[in-house]
């Protein structure tokens, strides 16, 4: 196994040790015969191996050679195929039957490693999927088909958390998966193979099927070094299958995936990328990366049908980062390979029992260490205890690929979601530069009516601040004017009570002097005066009559000085309360006391 059977890629300069296995060079009878040693095949030698089937793996150059140990290395949910056109074909149910066999896959890769103890794997947790144009709700649906509705763990991110994680203006939302990871593939591949032939499994490799003769209960295998039979016969190959089986072959698309990784970038990476899982984003054709022994930047996409030379990948994959990543400034490109990933039309995979005895599980686009991983699981289950859950890709038939025509088709299909995938991009610049506008239009009103409302807010807190002291200089004088009042007020009363008592004093004195006129003896006539000392009816008759008319003097001279006092009183009061009601006026209309005349 020599350095060029892998190409020249990262994955293959840090490889783990494998042993040099031998090509068939007799013939061989067995339960069972996969042809194909990708970990689609190597999956169902395993488990047909611990299940106790005598297992031969047929692989034309080396394990992992090809798609399974050059690609990204991305163990997530799903398939090639969006999830909403796989409803739209098989309905909800059988949907999410087969979204639980493709997290059954993931399972198993993350399953197979802990038993095994794979070196070299290196598994890193998380998967996030970036949309490149802005669209919440479509992601919010998302999360809640694949959360809510599929019983996948999974989390929304918005912008400002996507772009806290990677630091470019390209990214809006995404749709972050706990629970997937990444490894090192062909690590994986070699661990799996070692965990095969551990189980009891035979790995042949330099070794092409020629032929297979799938009728009869013994199928034939043909190759170069001998002849294989086998009661079962699994292609688990992928383009290379034309000459096996031109059923399953011409319903295979051969296309093309390009992976870069760059120099060591030091602290410019963190600058860049915060996140240490893989990320891809959901175009047609879109980007998938991640960091590697800890300071590279592995970088893959650029589907296509032919296969371009690792220079022009490495242009290609320099100029795709800085388009994504410009602050990285201008990356060197160390590693850059190509590998070719086998297409349905319906970009499903193709699992299952093709004819009696016959098996395939191949067609597992560029989804594939879940899907290959689910698919040999599956087969070995079909044929070992006769599960038939392999039934629910029976929607997905063999449909013919229209061979040349169906490759420059797919060149054609490339180019063209390219294109769409820079319009959609544009659309959404665009969309979220009008929405920029707007929003900038309406944080400059909503400033403006800001600003208005705190200078209203500040006039009538000015003119509130007025109204009070105006407020409180009145109060203030009008306590003075009511203490001025009462003043005078005192200072009548006491005049008045002044007045009456000299009244009472007067008419006092006016009552005394009657009742002394009325009680003196009268000056009568000597025939007339009677004899005061010498008549006692006189005395009974006289002095009676004269103490009436003293107090009915007293009384009326009392009433007439209570009635003079109380007039004077009136008038005193009447007189002071008018020069009070005049001395706010004076005050307010001169600076100085006007001089009164006497």
């Amino acid at each position: 196994m020599t350095e060029s059977v892998y190409g020249p890629s990262w994955y293959a300069d840090t490889r783990v040790a494998a042993p040099l296995r031998d090509r068939v060079a007799y013939d061989l009878d067995v339960d069972v015969c996969v042809v194909g040693g990708g970990v689609a095949g190597l999956t169902v030698a395993r488990e047909l191996a611990r299940h106790g089937w005598s297992v031969v793996v047929l692989e034309a150059n080396a394990v992992g050679s090809h798609a399974s140990g050059r690609n990204a290395g991305i163990v997530a949910p799903g398939f090639s195929e969006r999830l909403q056109r796989i409803i739209e074909r098989v309905g909800f149910e059988r949907a999410r039957a087969l979204w639980v066999l493709s997290t059954a896959g993931v399972d198993y890769v993350r399953t197979a490693i802990r038993e095994t103890r794979m070196a070299g794997v290196s598994p890193v947790g998380g998967h996030l999927s970036v949309q490149r144009f802005d669209s919440e709700d479509r992601m919010l649906a998302e999360a809640d088909l694949i959360g809510d509705k599929l019983g996948t763990e999974v989390e929304a991110w918005a912008v400002d958390q996507v772009r806290d994680a990677l630091k470019t203006r390209a990214y809006y939302q995404g749709l972050h998966f706990p629970s997937a990871f990444h490894v090192h593939p062909l690590n994986y591949a070699l661990g799996l193979a070692a965990a095969a032939e551990a189980a009891g499994a035979r790995i042949f490799e330099q070794t092409r099927a020629l032929e297979v003769d799938a009728a009869g209960v013994r199928k034939r295998i043909t190759t170069a070094g001998g002849l294989v039979r086998a009661a079962q016969v699994v292609l688990a190959g992928s383009t290379d299958l034309a000459p096996l089986c031109p059923t399953v072959s011409g319903s295979i698309l051969p296309v093309a995936g390009y992976v870069a990784v760059t120099a060591p970038l030091g602290e410019r990476l963190l600058d860049a990328i915060t996140y240490s899982g893989a990320v891809s984003d959901t175009r047609r054709a879109g980007d998938y990366y991640l960091i590697i022994d800890s300071v590279r930047l592995l970088w893959g996409g650029r589907i296509a049908q032919p296969v371009a030379s690792p220079r022009r990948v490495a242009k290609l994959i320099a100029r795709d980062i800085g388009n994504v990543f410009p602050q990285l400034g201008e990356v060197d490109i160390t590693h850059a390979w190509s590998g070719v990933m086998g297409y349905a039309v319906h970009k499903m995979p193709q699992v299952g029992e093709v004819s009696p005895g016959l098996w395939v599980a191949t067609a597992f686009g560029g989804h594939g260490l879940n899907t290959s991983a689910m698919a040999g699981e599956l087969v070995a289950a079909a044929i070992a205890d006769g599960d038939d859950r392999w039934r629910l890709f029976g929607s997905y038939d063999l449909v013919h690929a229209g061979g040349h025509i169906g490759r420059t088709a797919v060149q054609v299909l490339s180019w063209y979601t390219r294109i769409r995938d820079t319009i959609d991009e544009r659309l959404a610049w665009q969309r979220a530069l009008s929405r920029q506008r707007r929003e900038a239009f309406a944080a400059r009103a909503a400033e403006e009516a800001r600003r208005n409302v705190a200078e209203q807010a500040a006039r009538v807190a000015a003119e509130e601040t007025n109204r009070r002291a105006a407020a409180s200089q009145a109060a203030a004088a009008s306590r003075a004017t009511d203490a001025s009042r009462a003043a005078a007020l005192q200072a009548a009363l006491a005049e008045a009570e002044g007045e009456r008592l000299r009244a009472l004093e007067e008419a006092r004195g006016v009552g005394t002097e009657r009742v002394q006129e009325a009680s003196a003896p009268q000056h009568l006539p000597a025939d007339h005066r009677p004899a005061v000392a010498s008549s006692d009816l006189a005395n009974d008759v006289a002095w009676p009559a004269a103490r009436r008319r003293a107090r009915e003097a007293t009384e009326r001279a009392n009433r007439n000085a209570a009635e003079q006092a109380a007039h004077r009183i009136a008038q005193a009061v009447v007189r002071y309360a008018a020069k009070i009601d005049d001395a706010p006026a004076r005050e307010s209309t001169a600076t100085t006391p006007t001089p009164q005349k006497p």
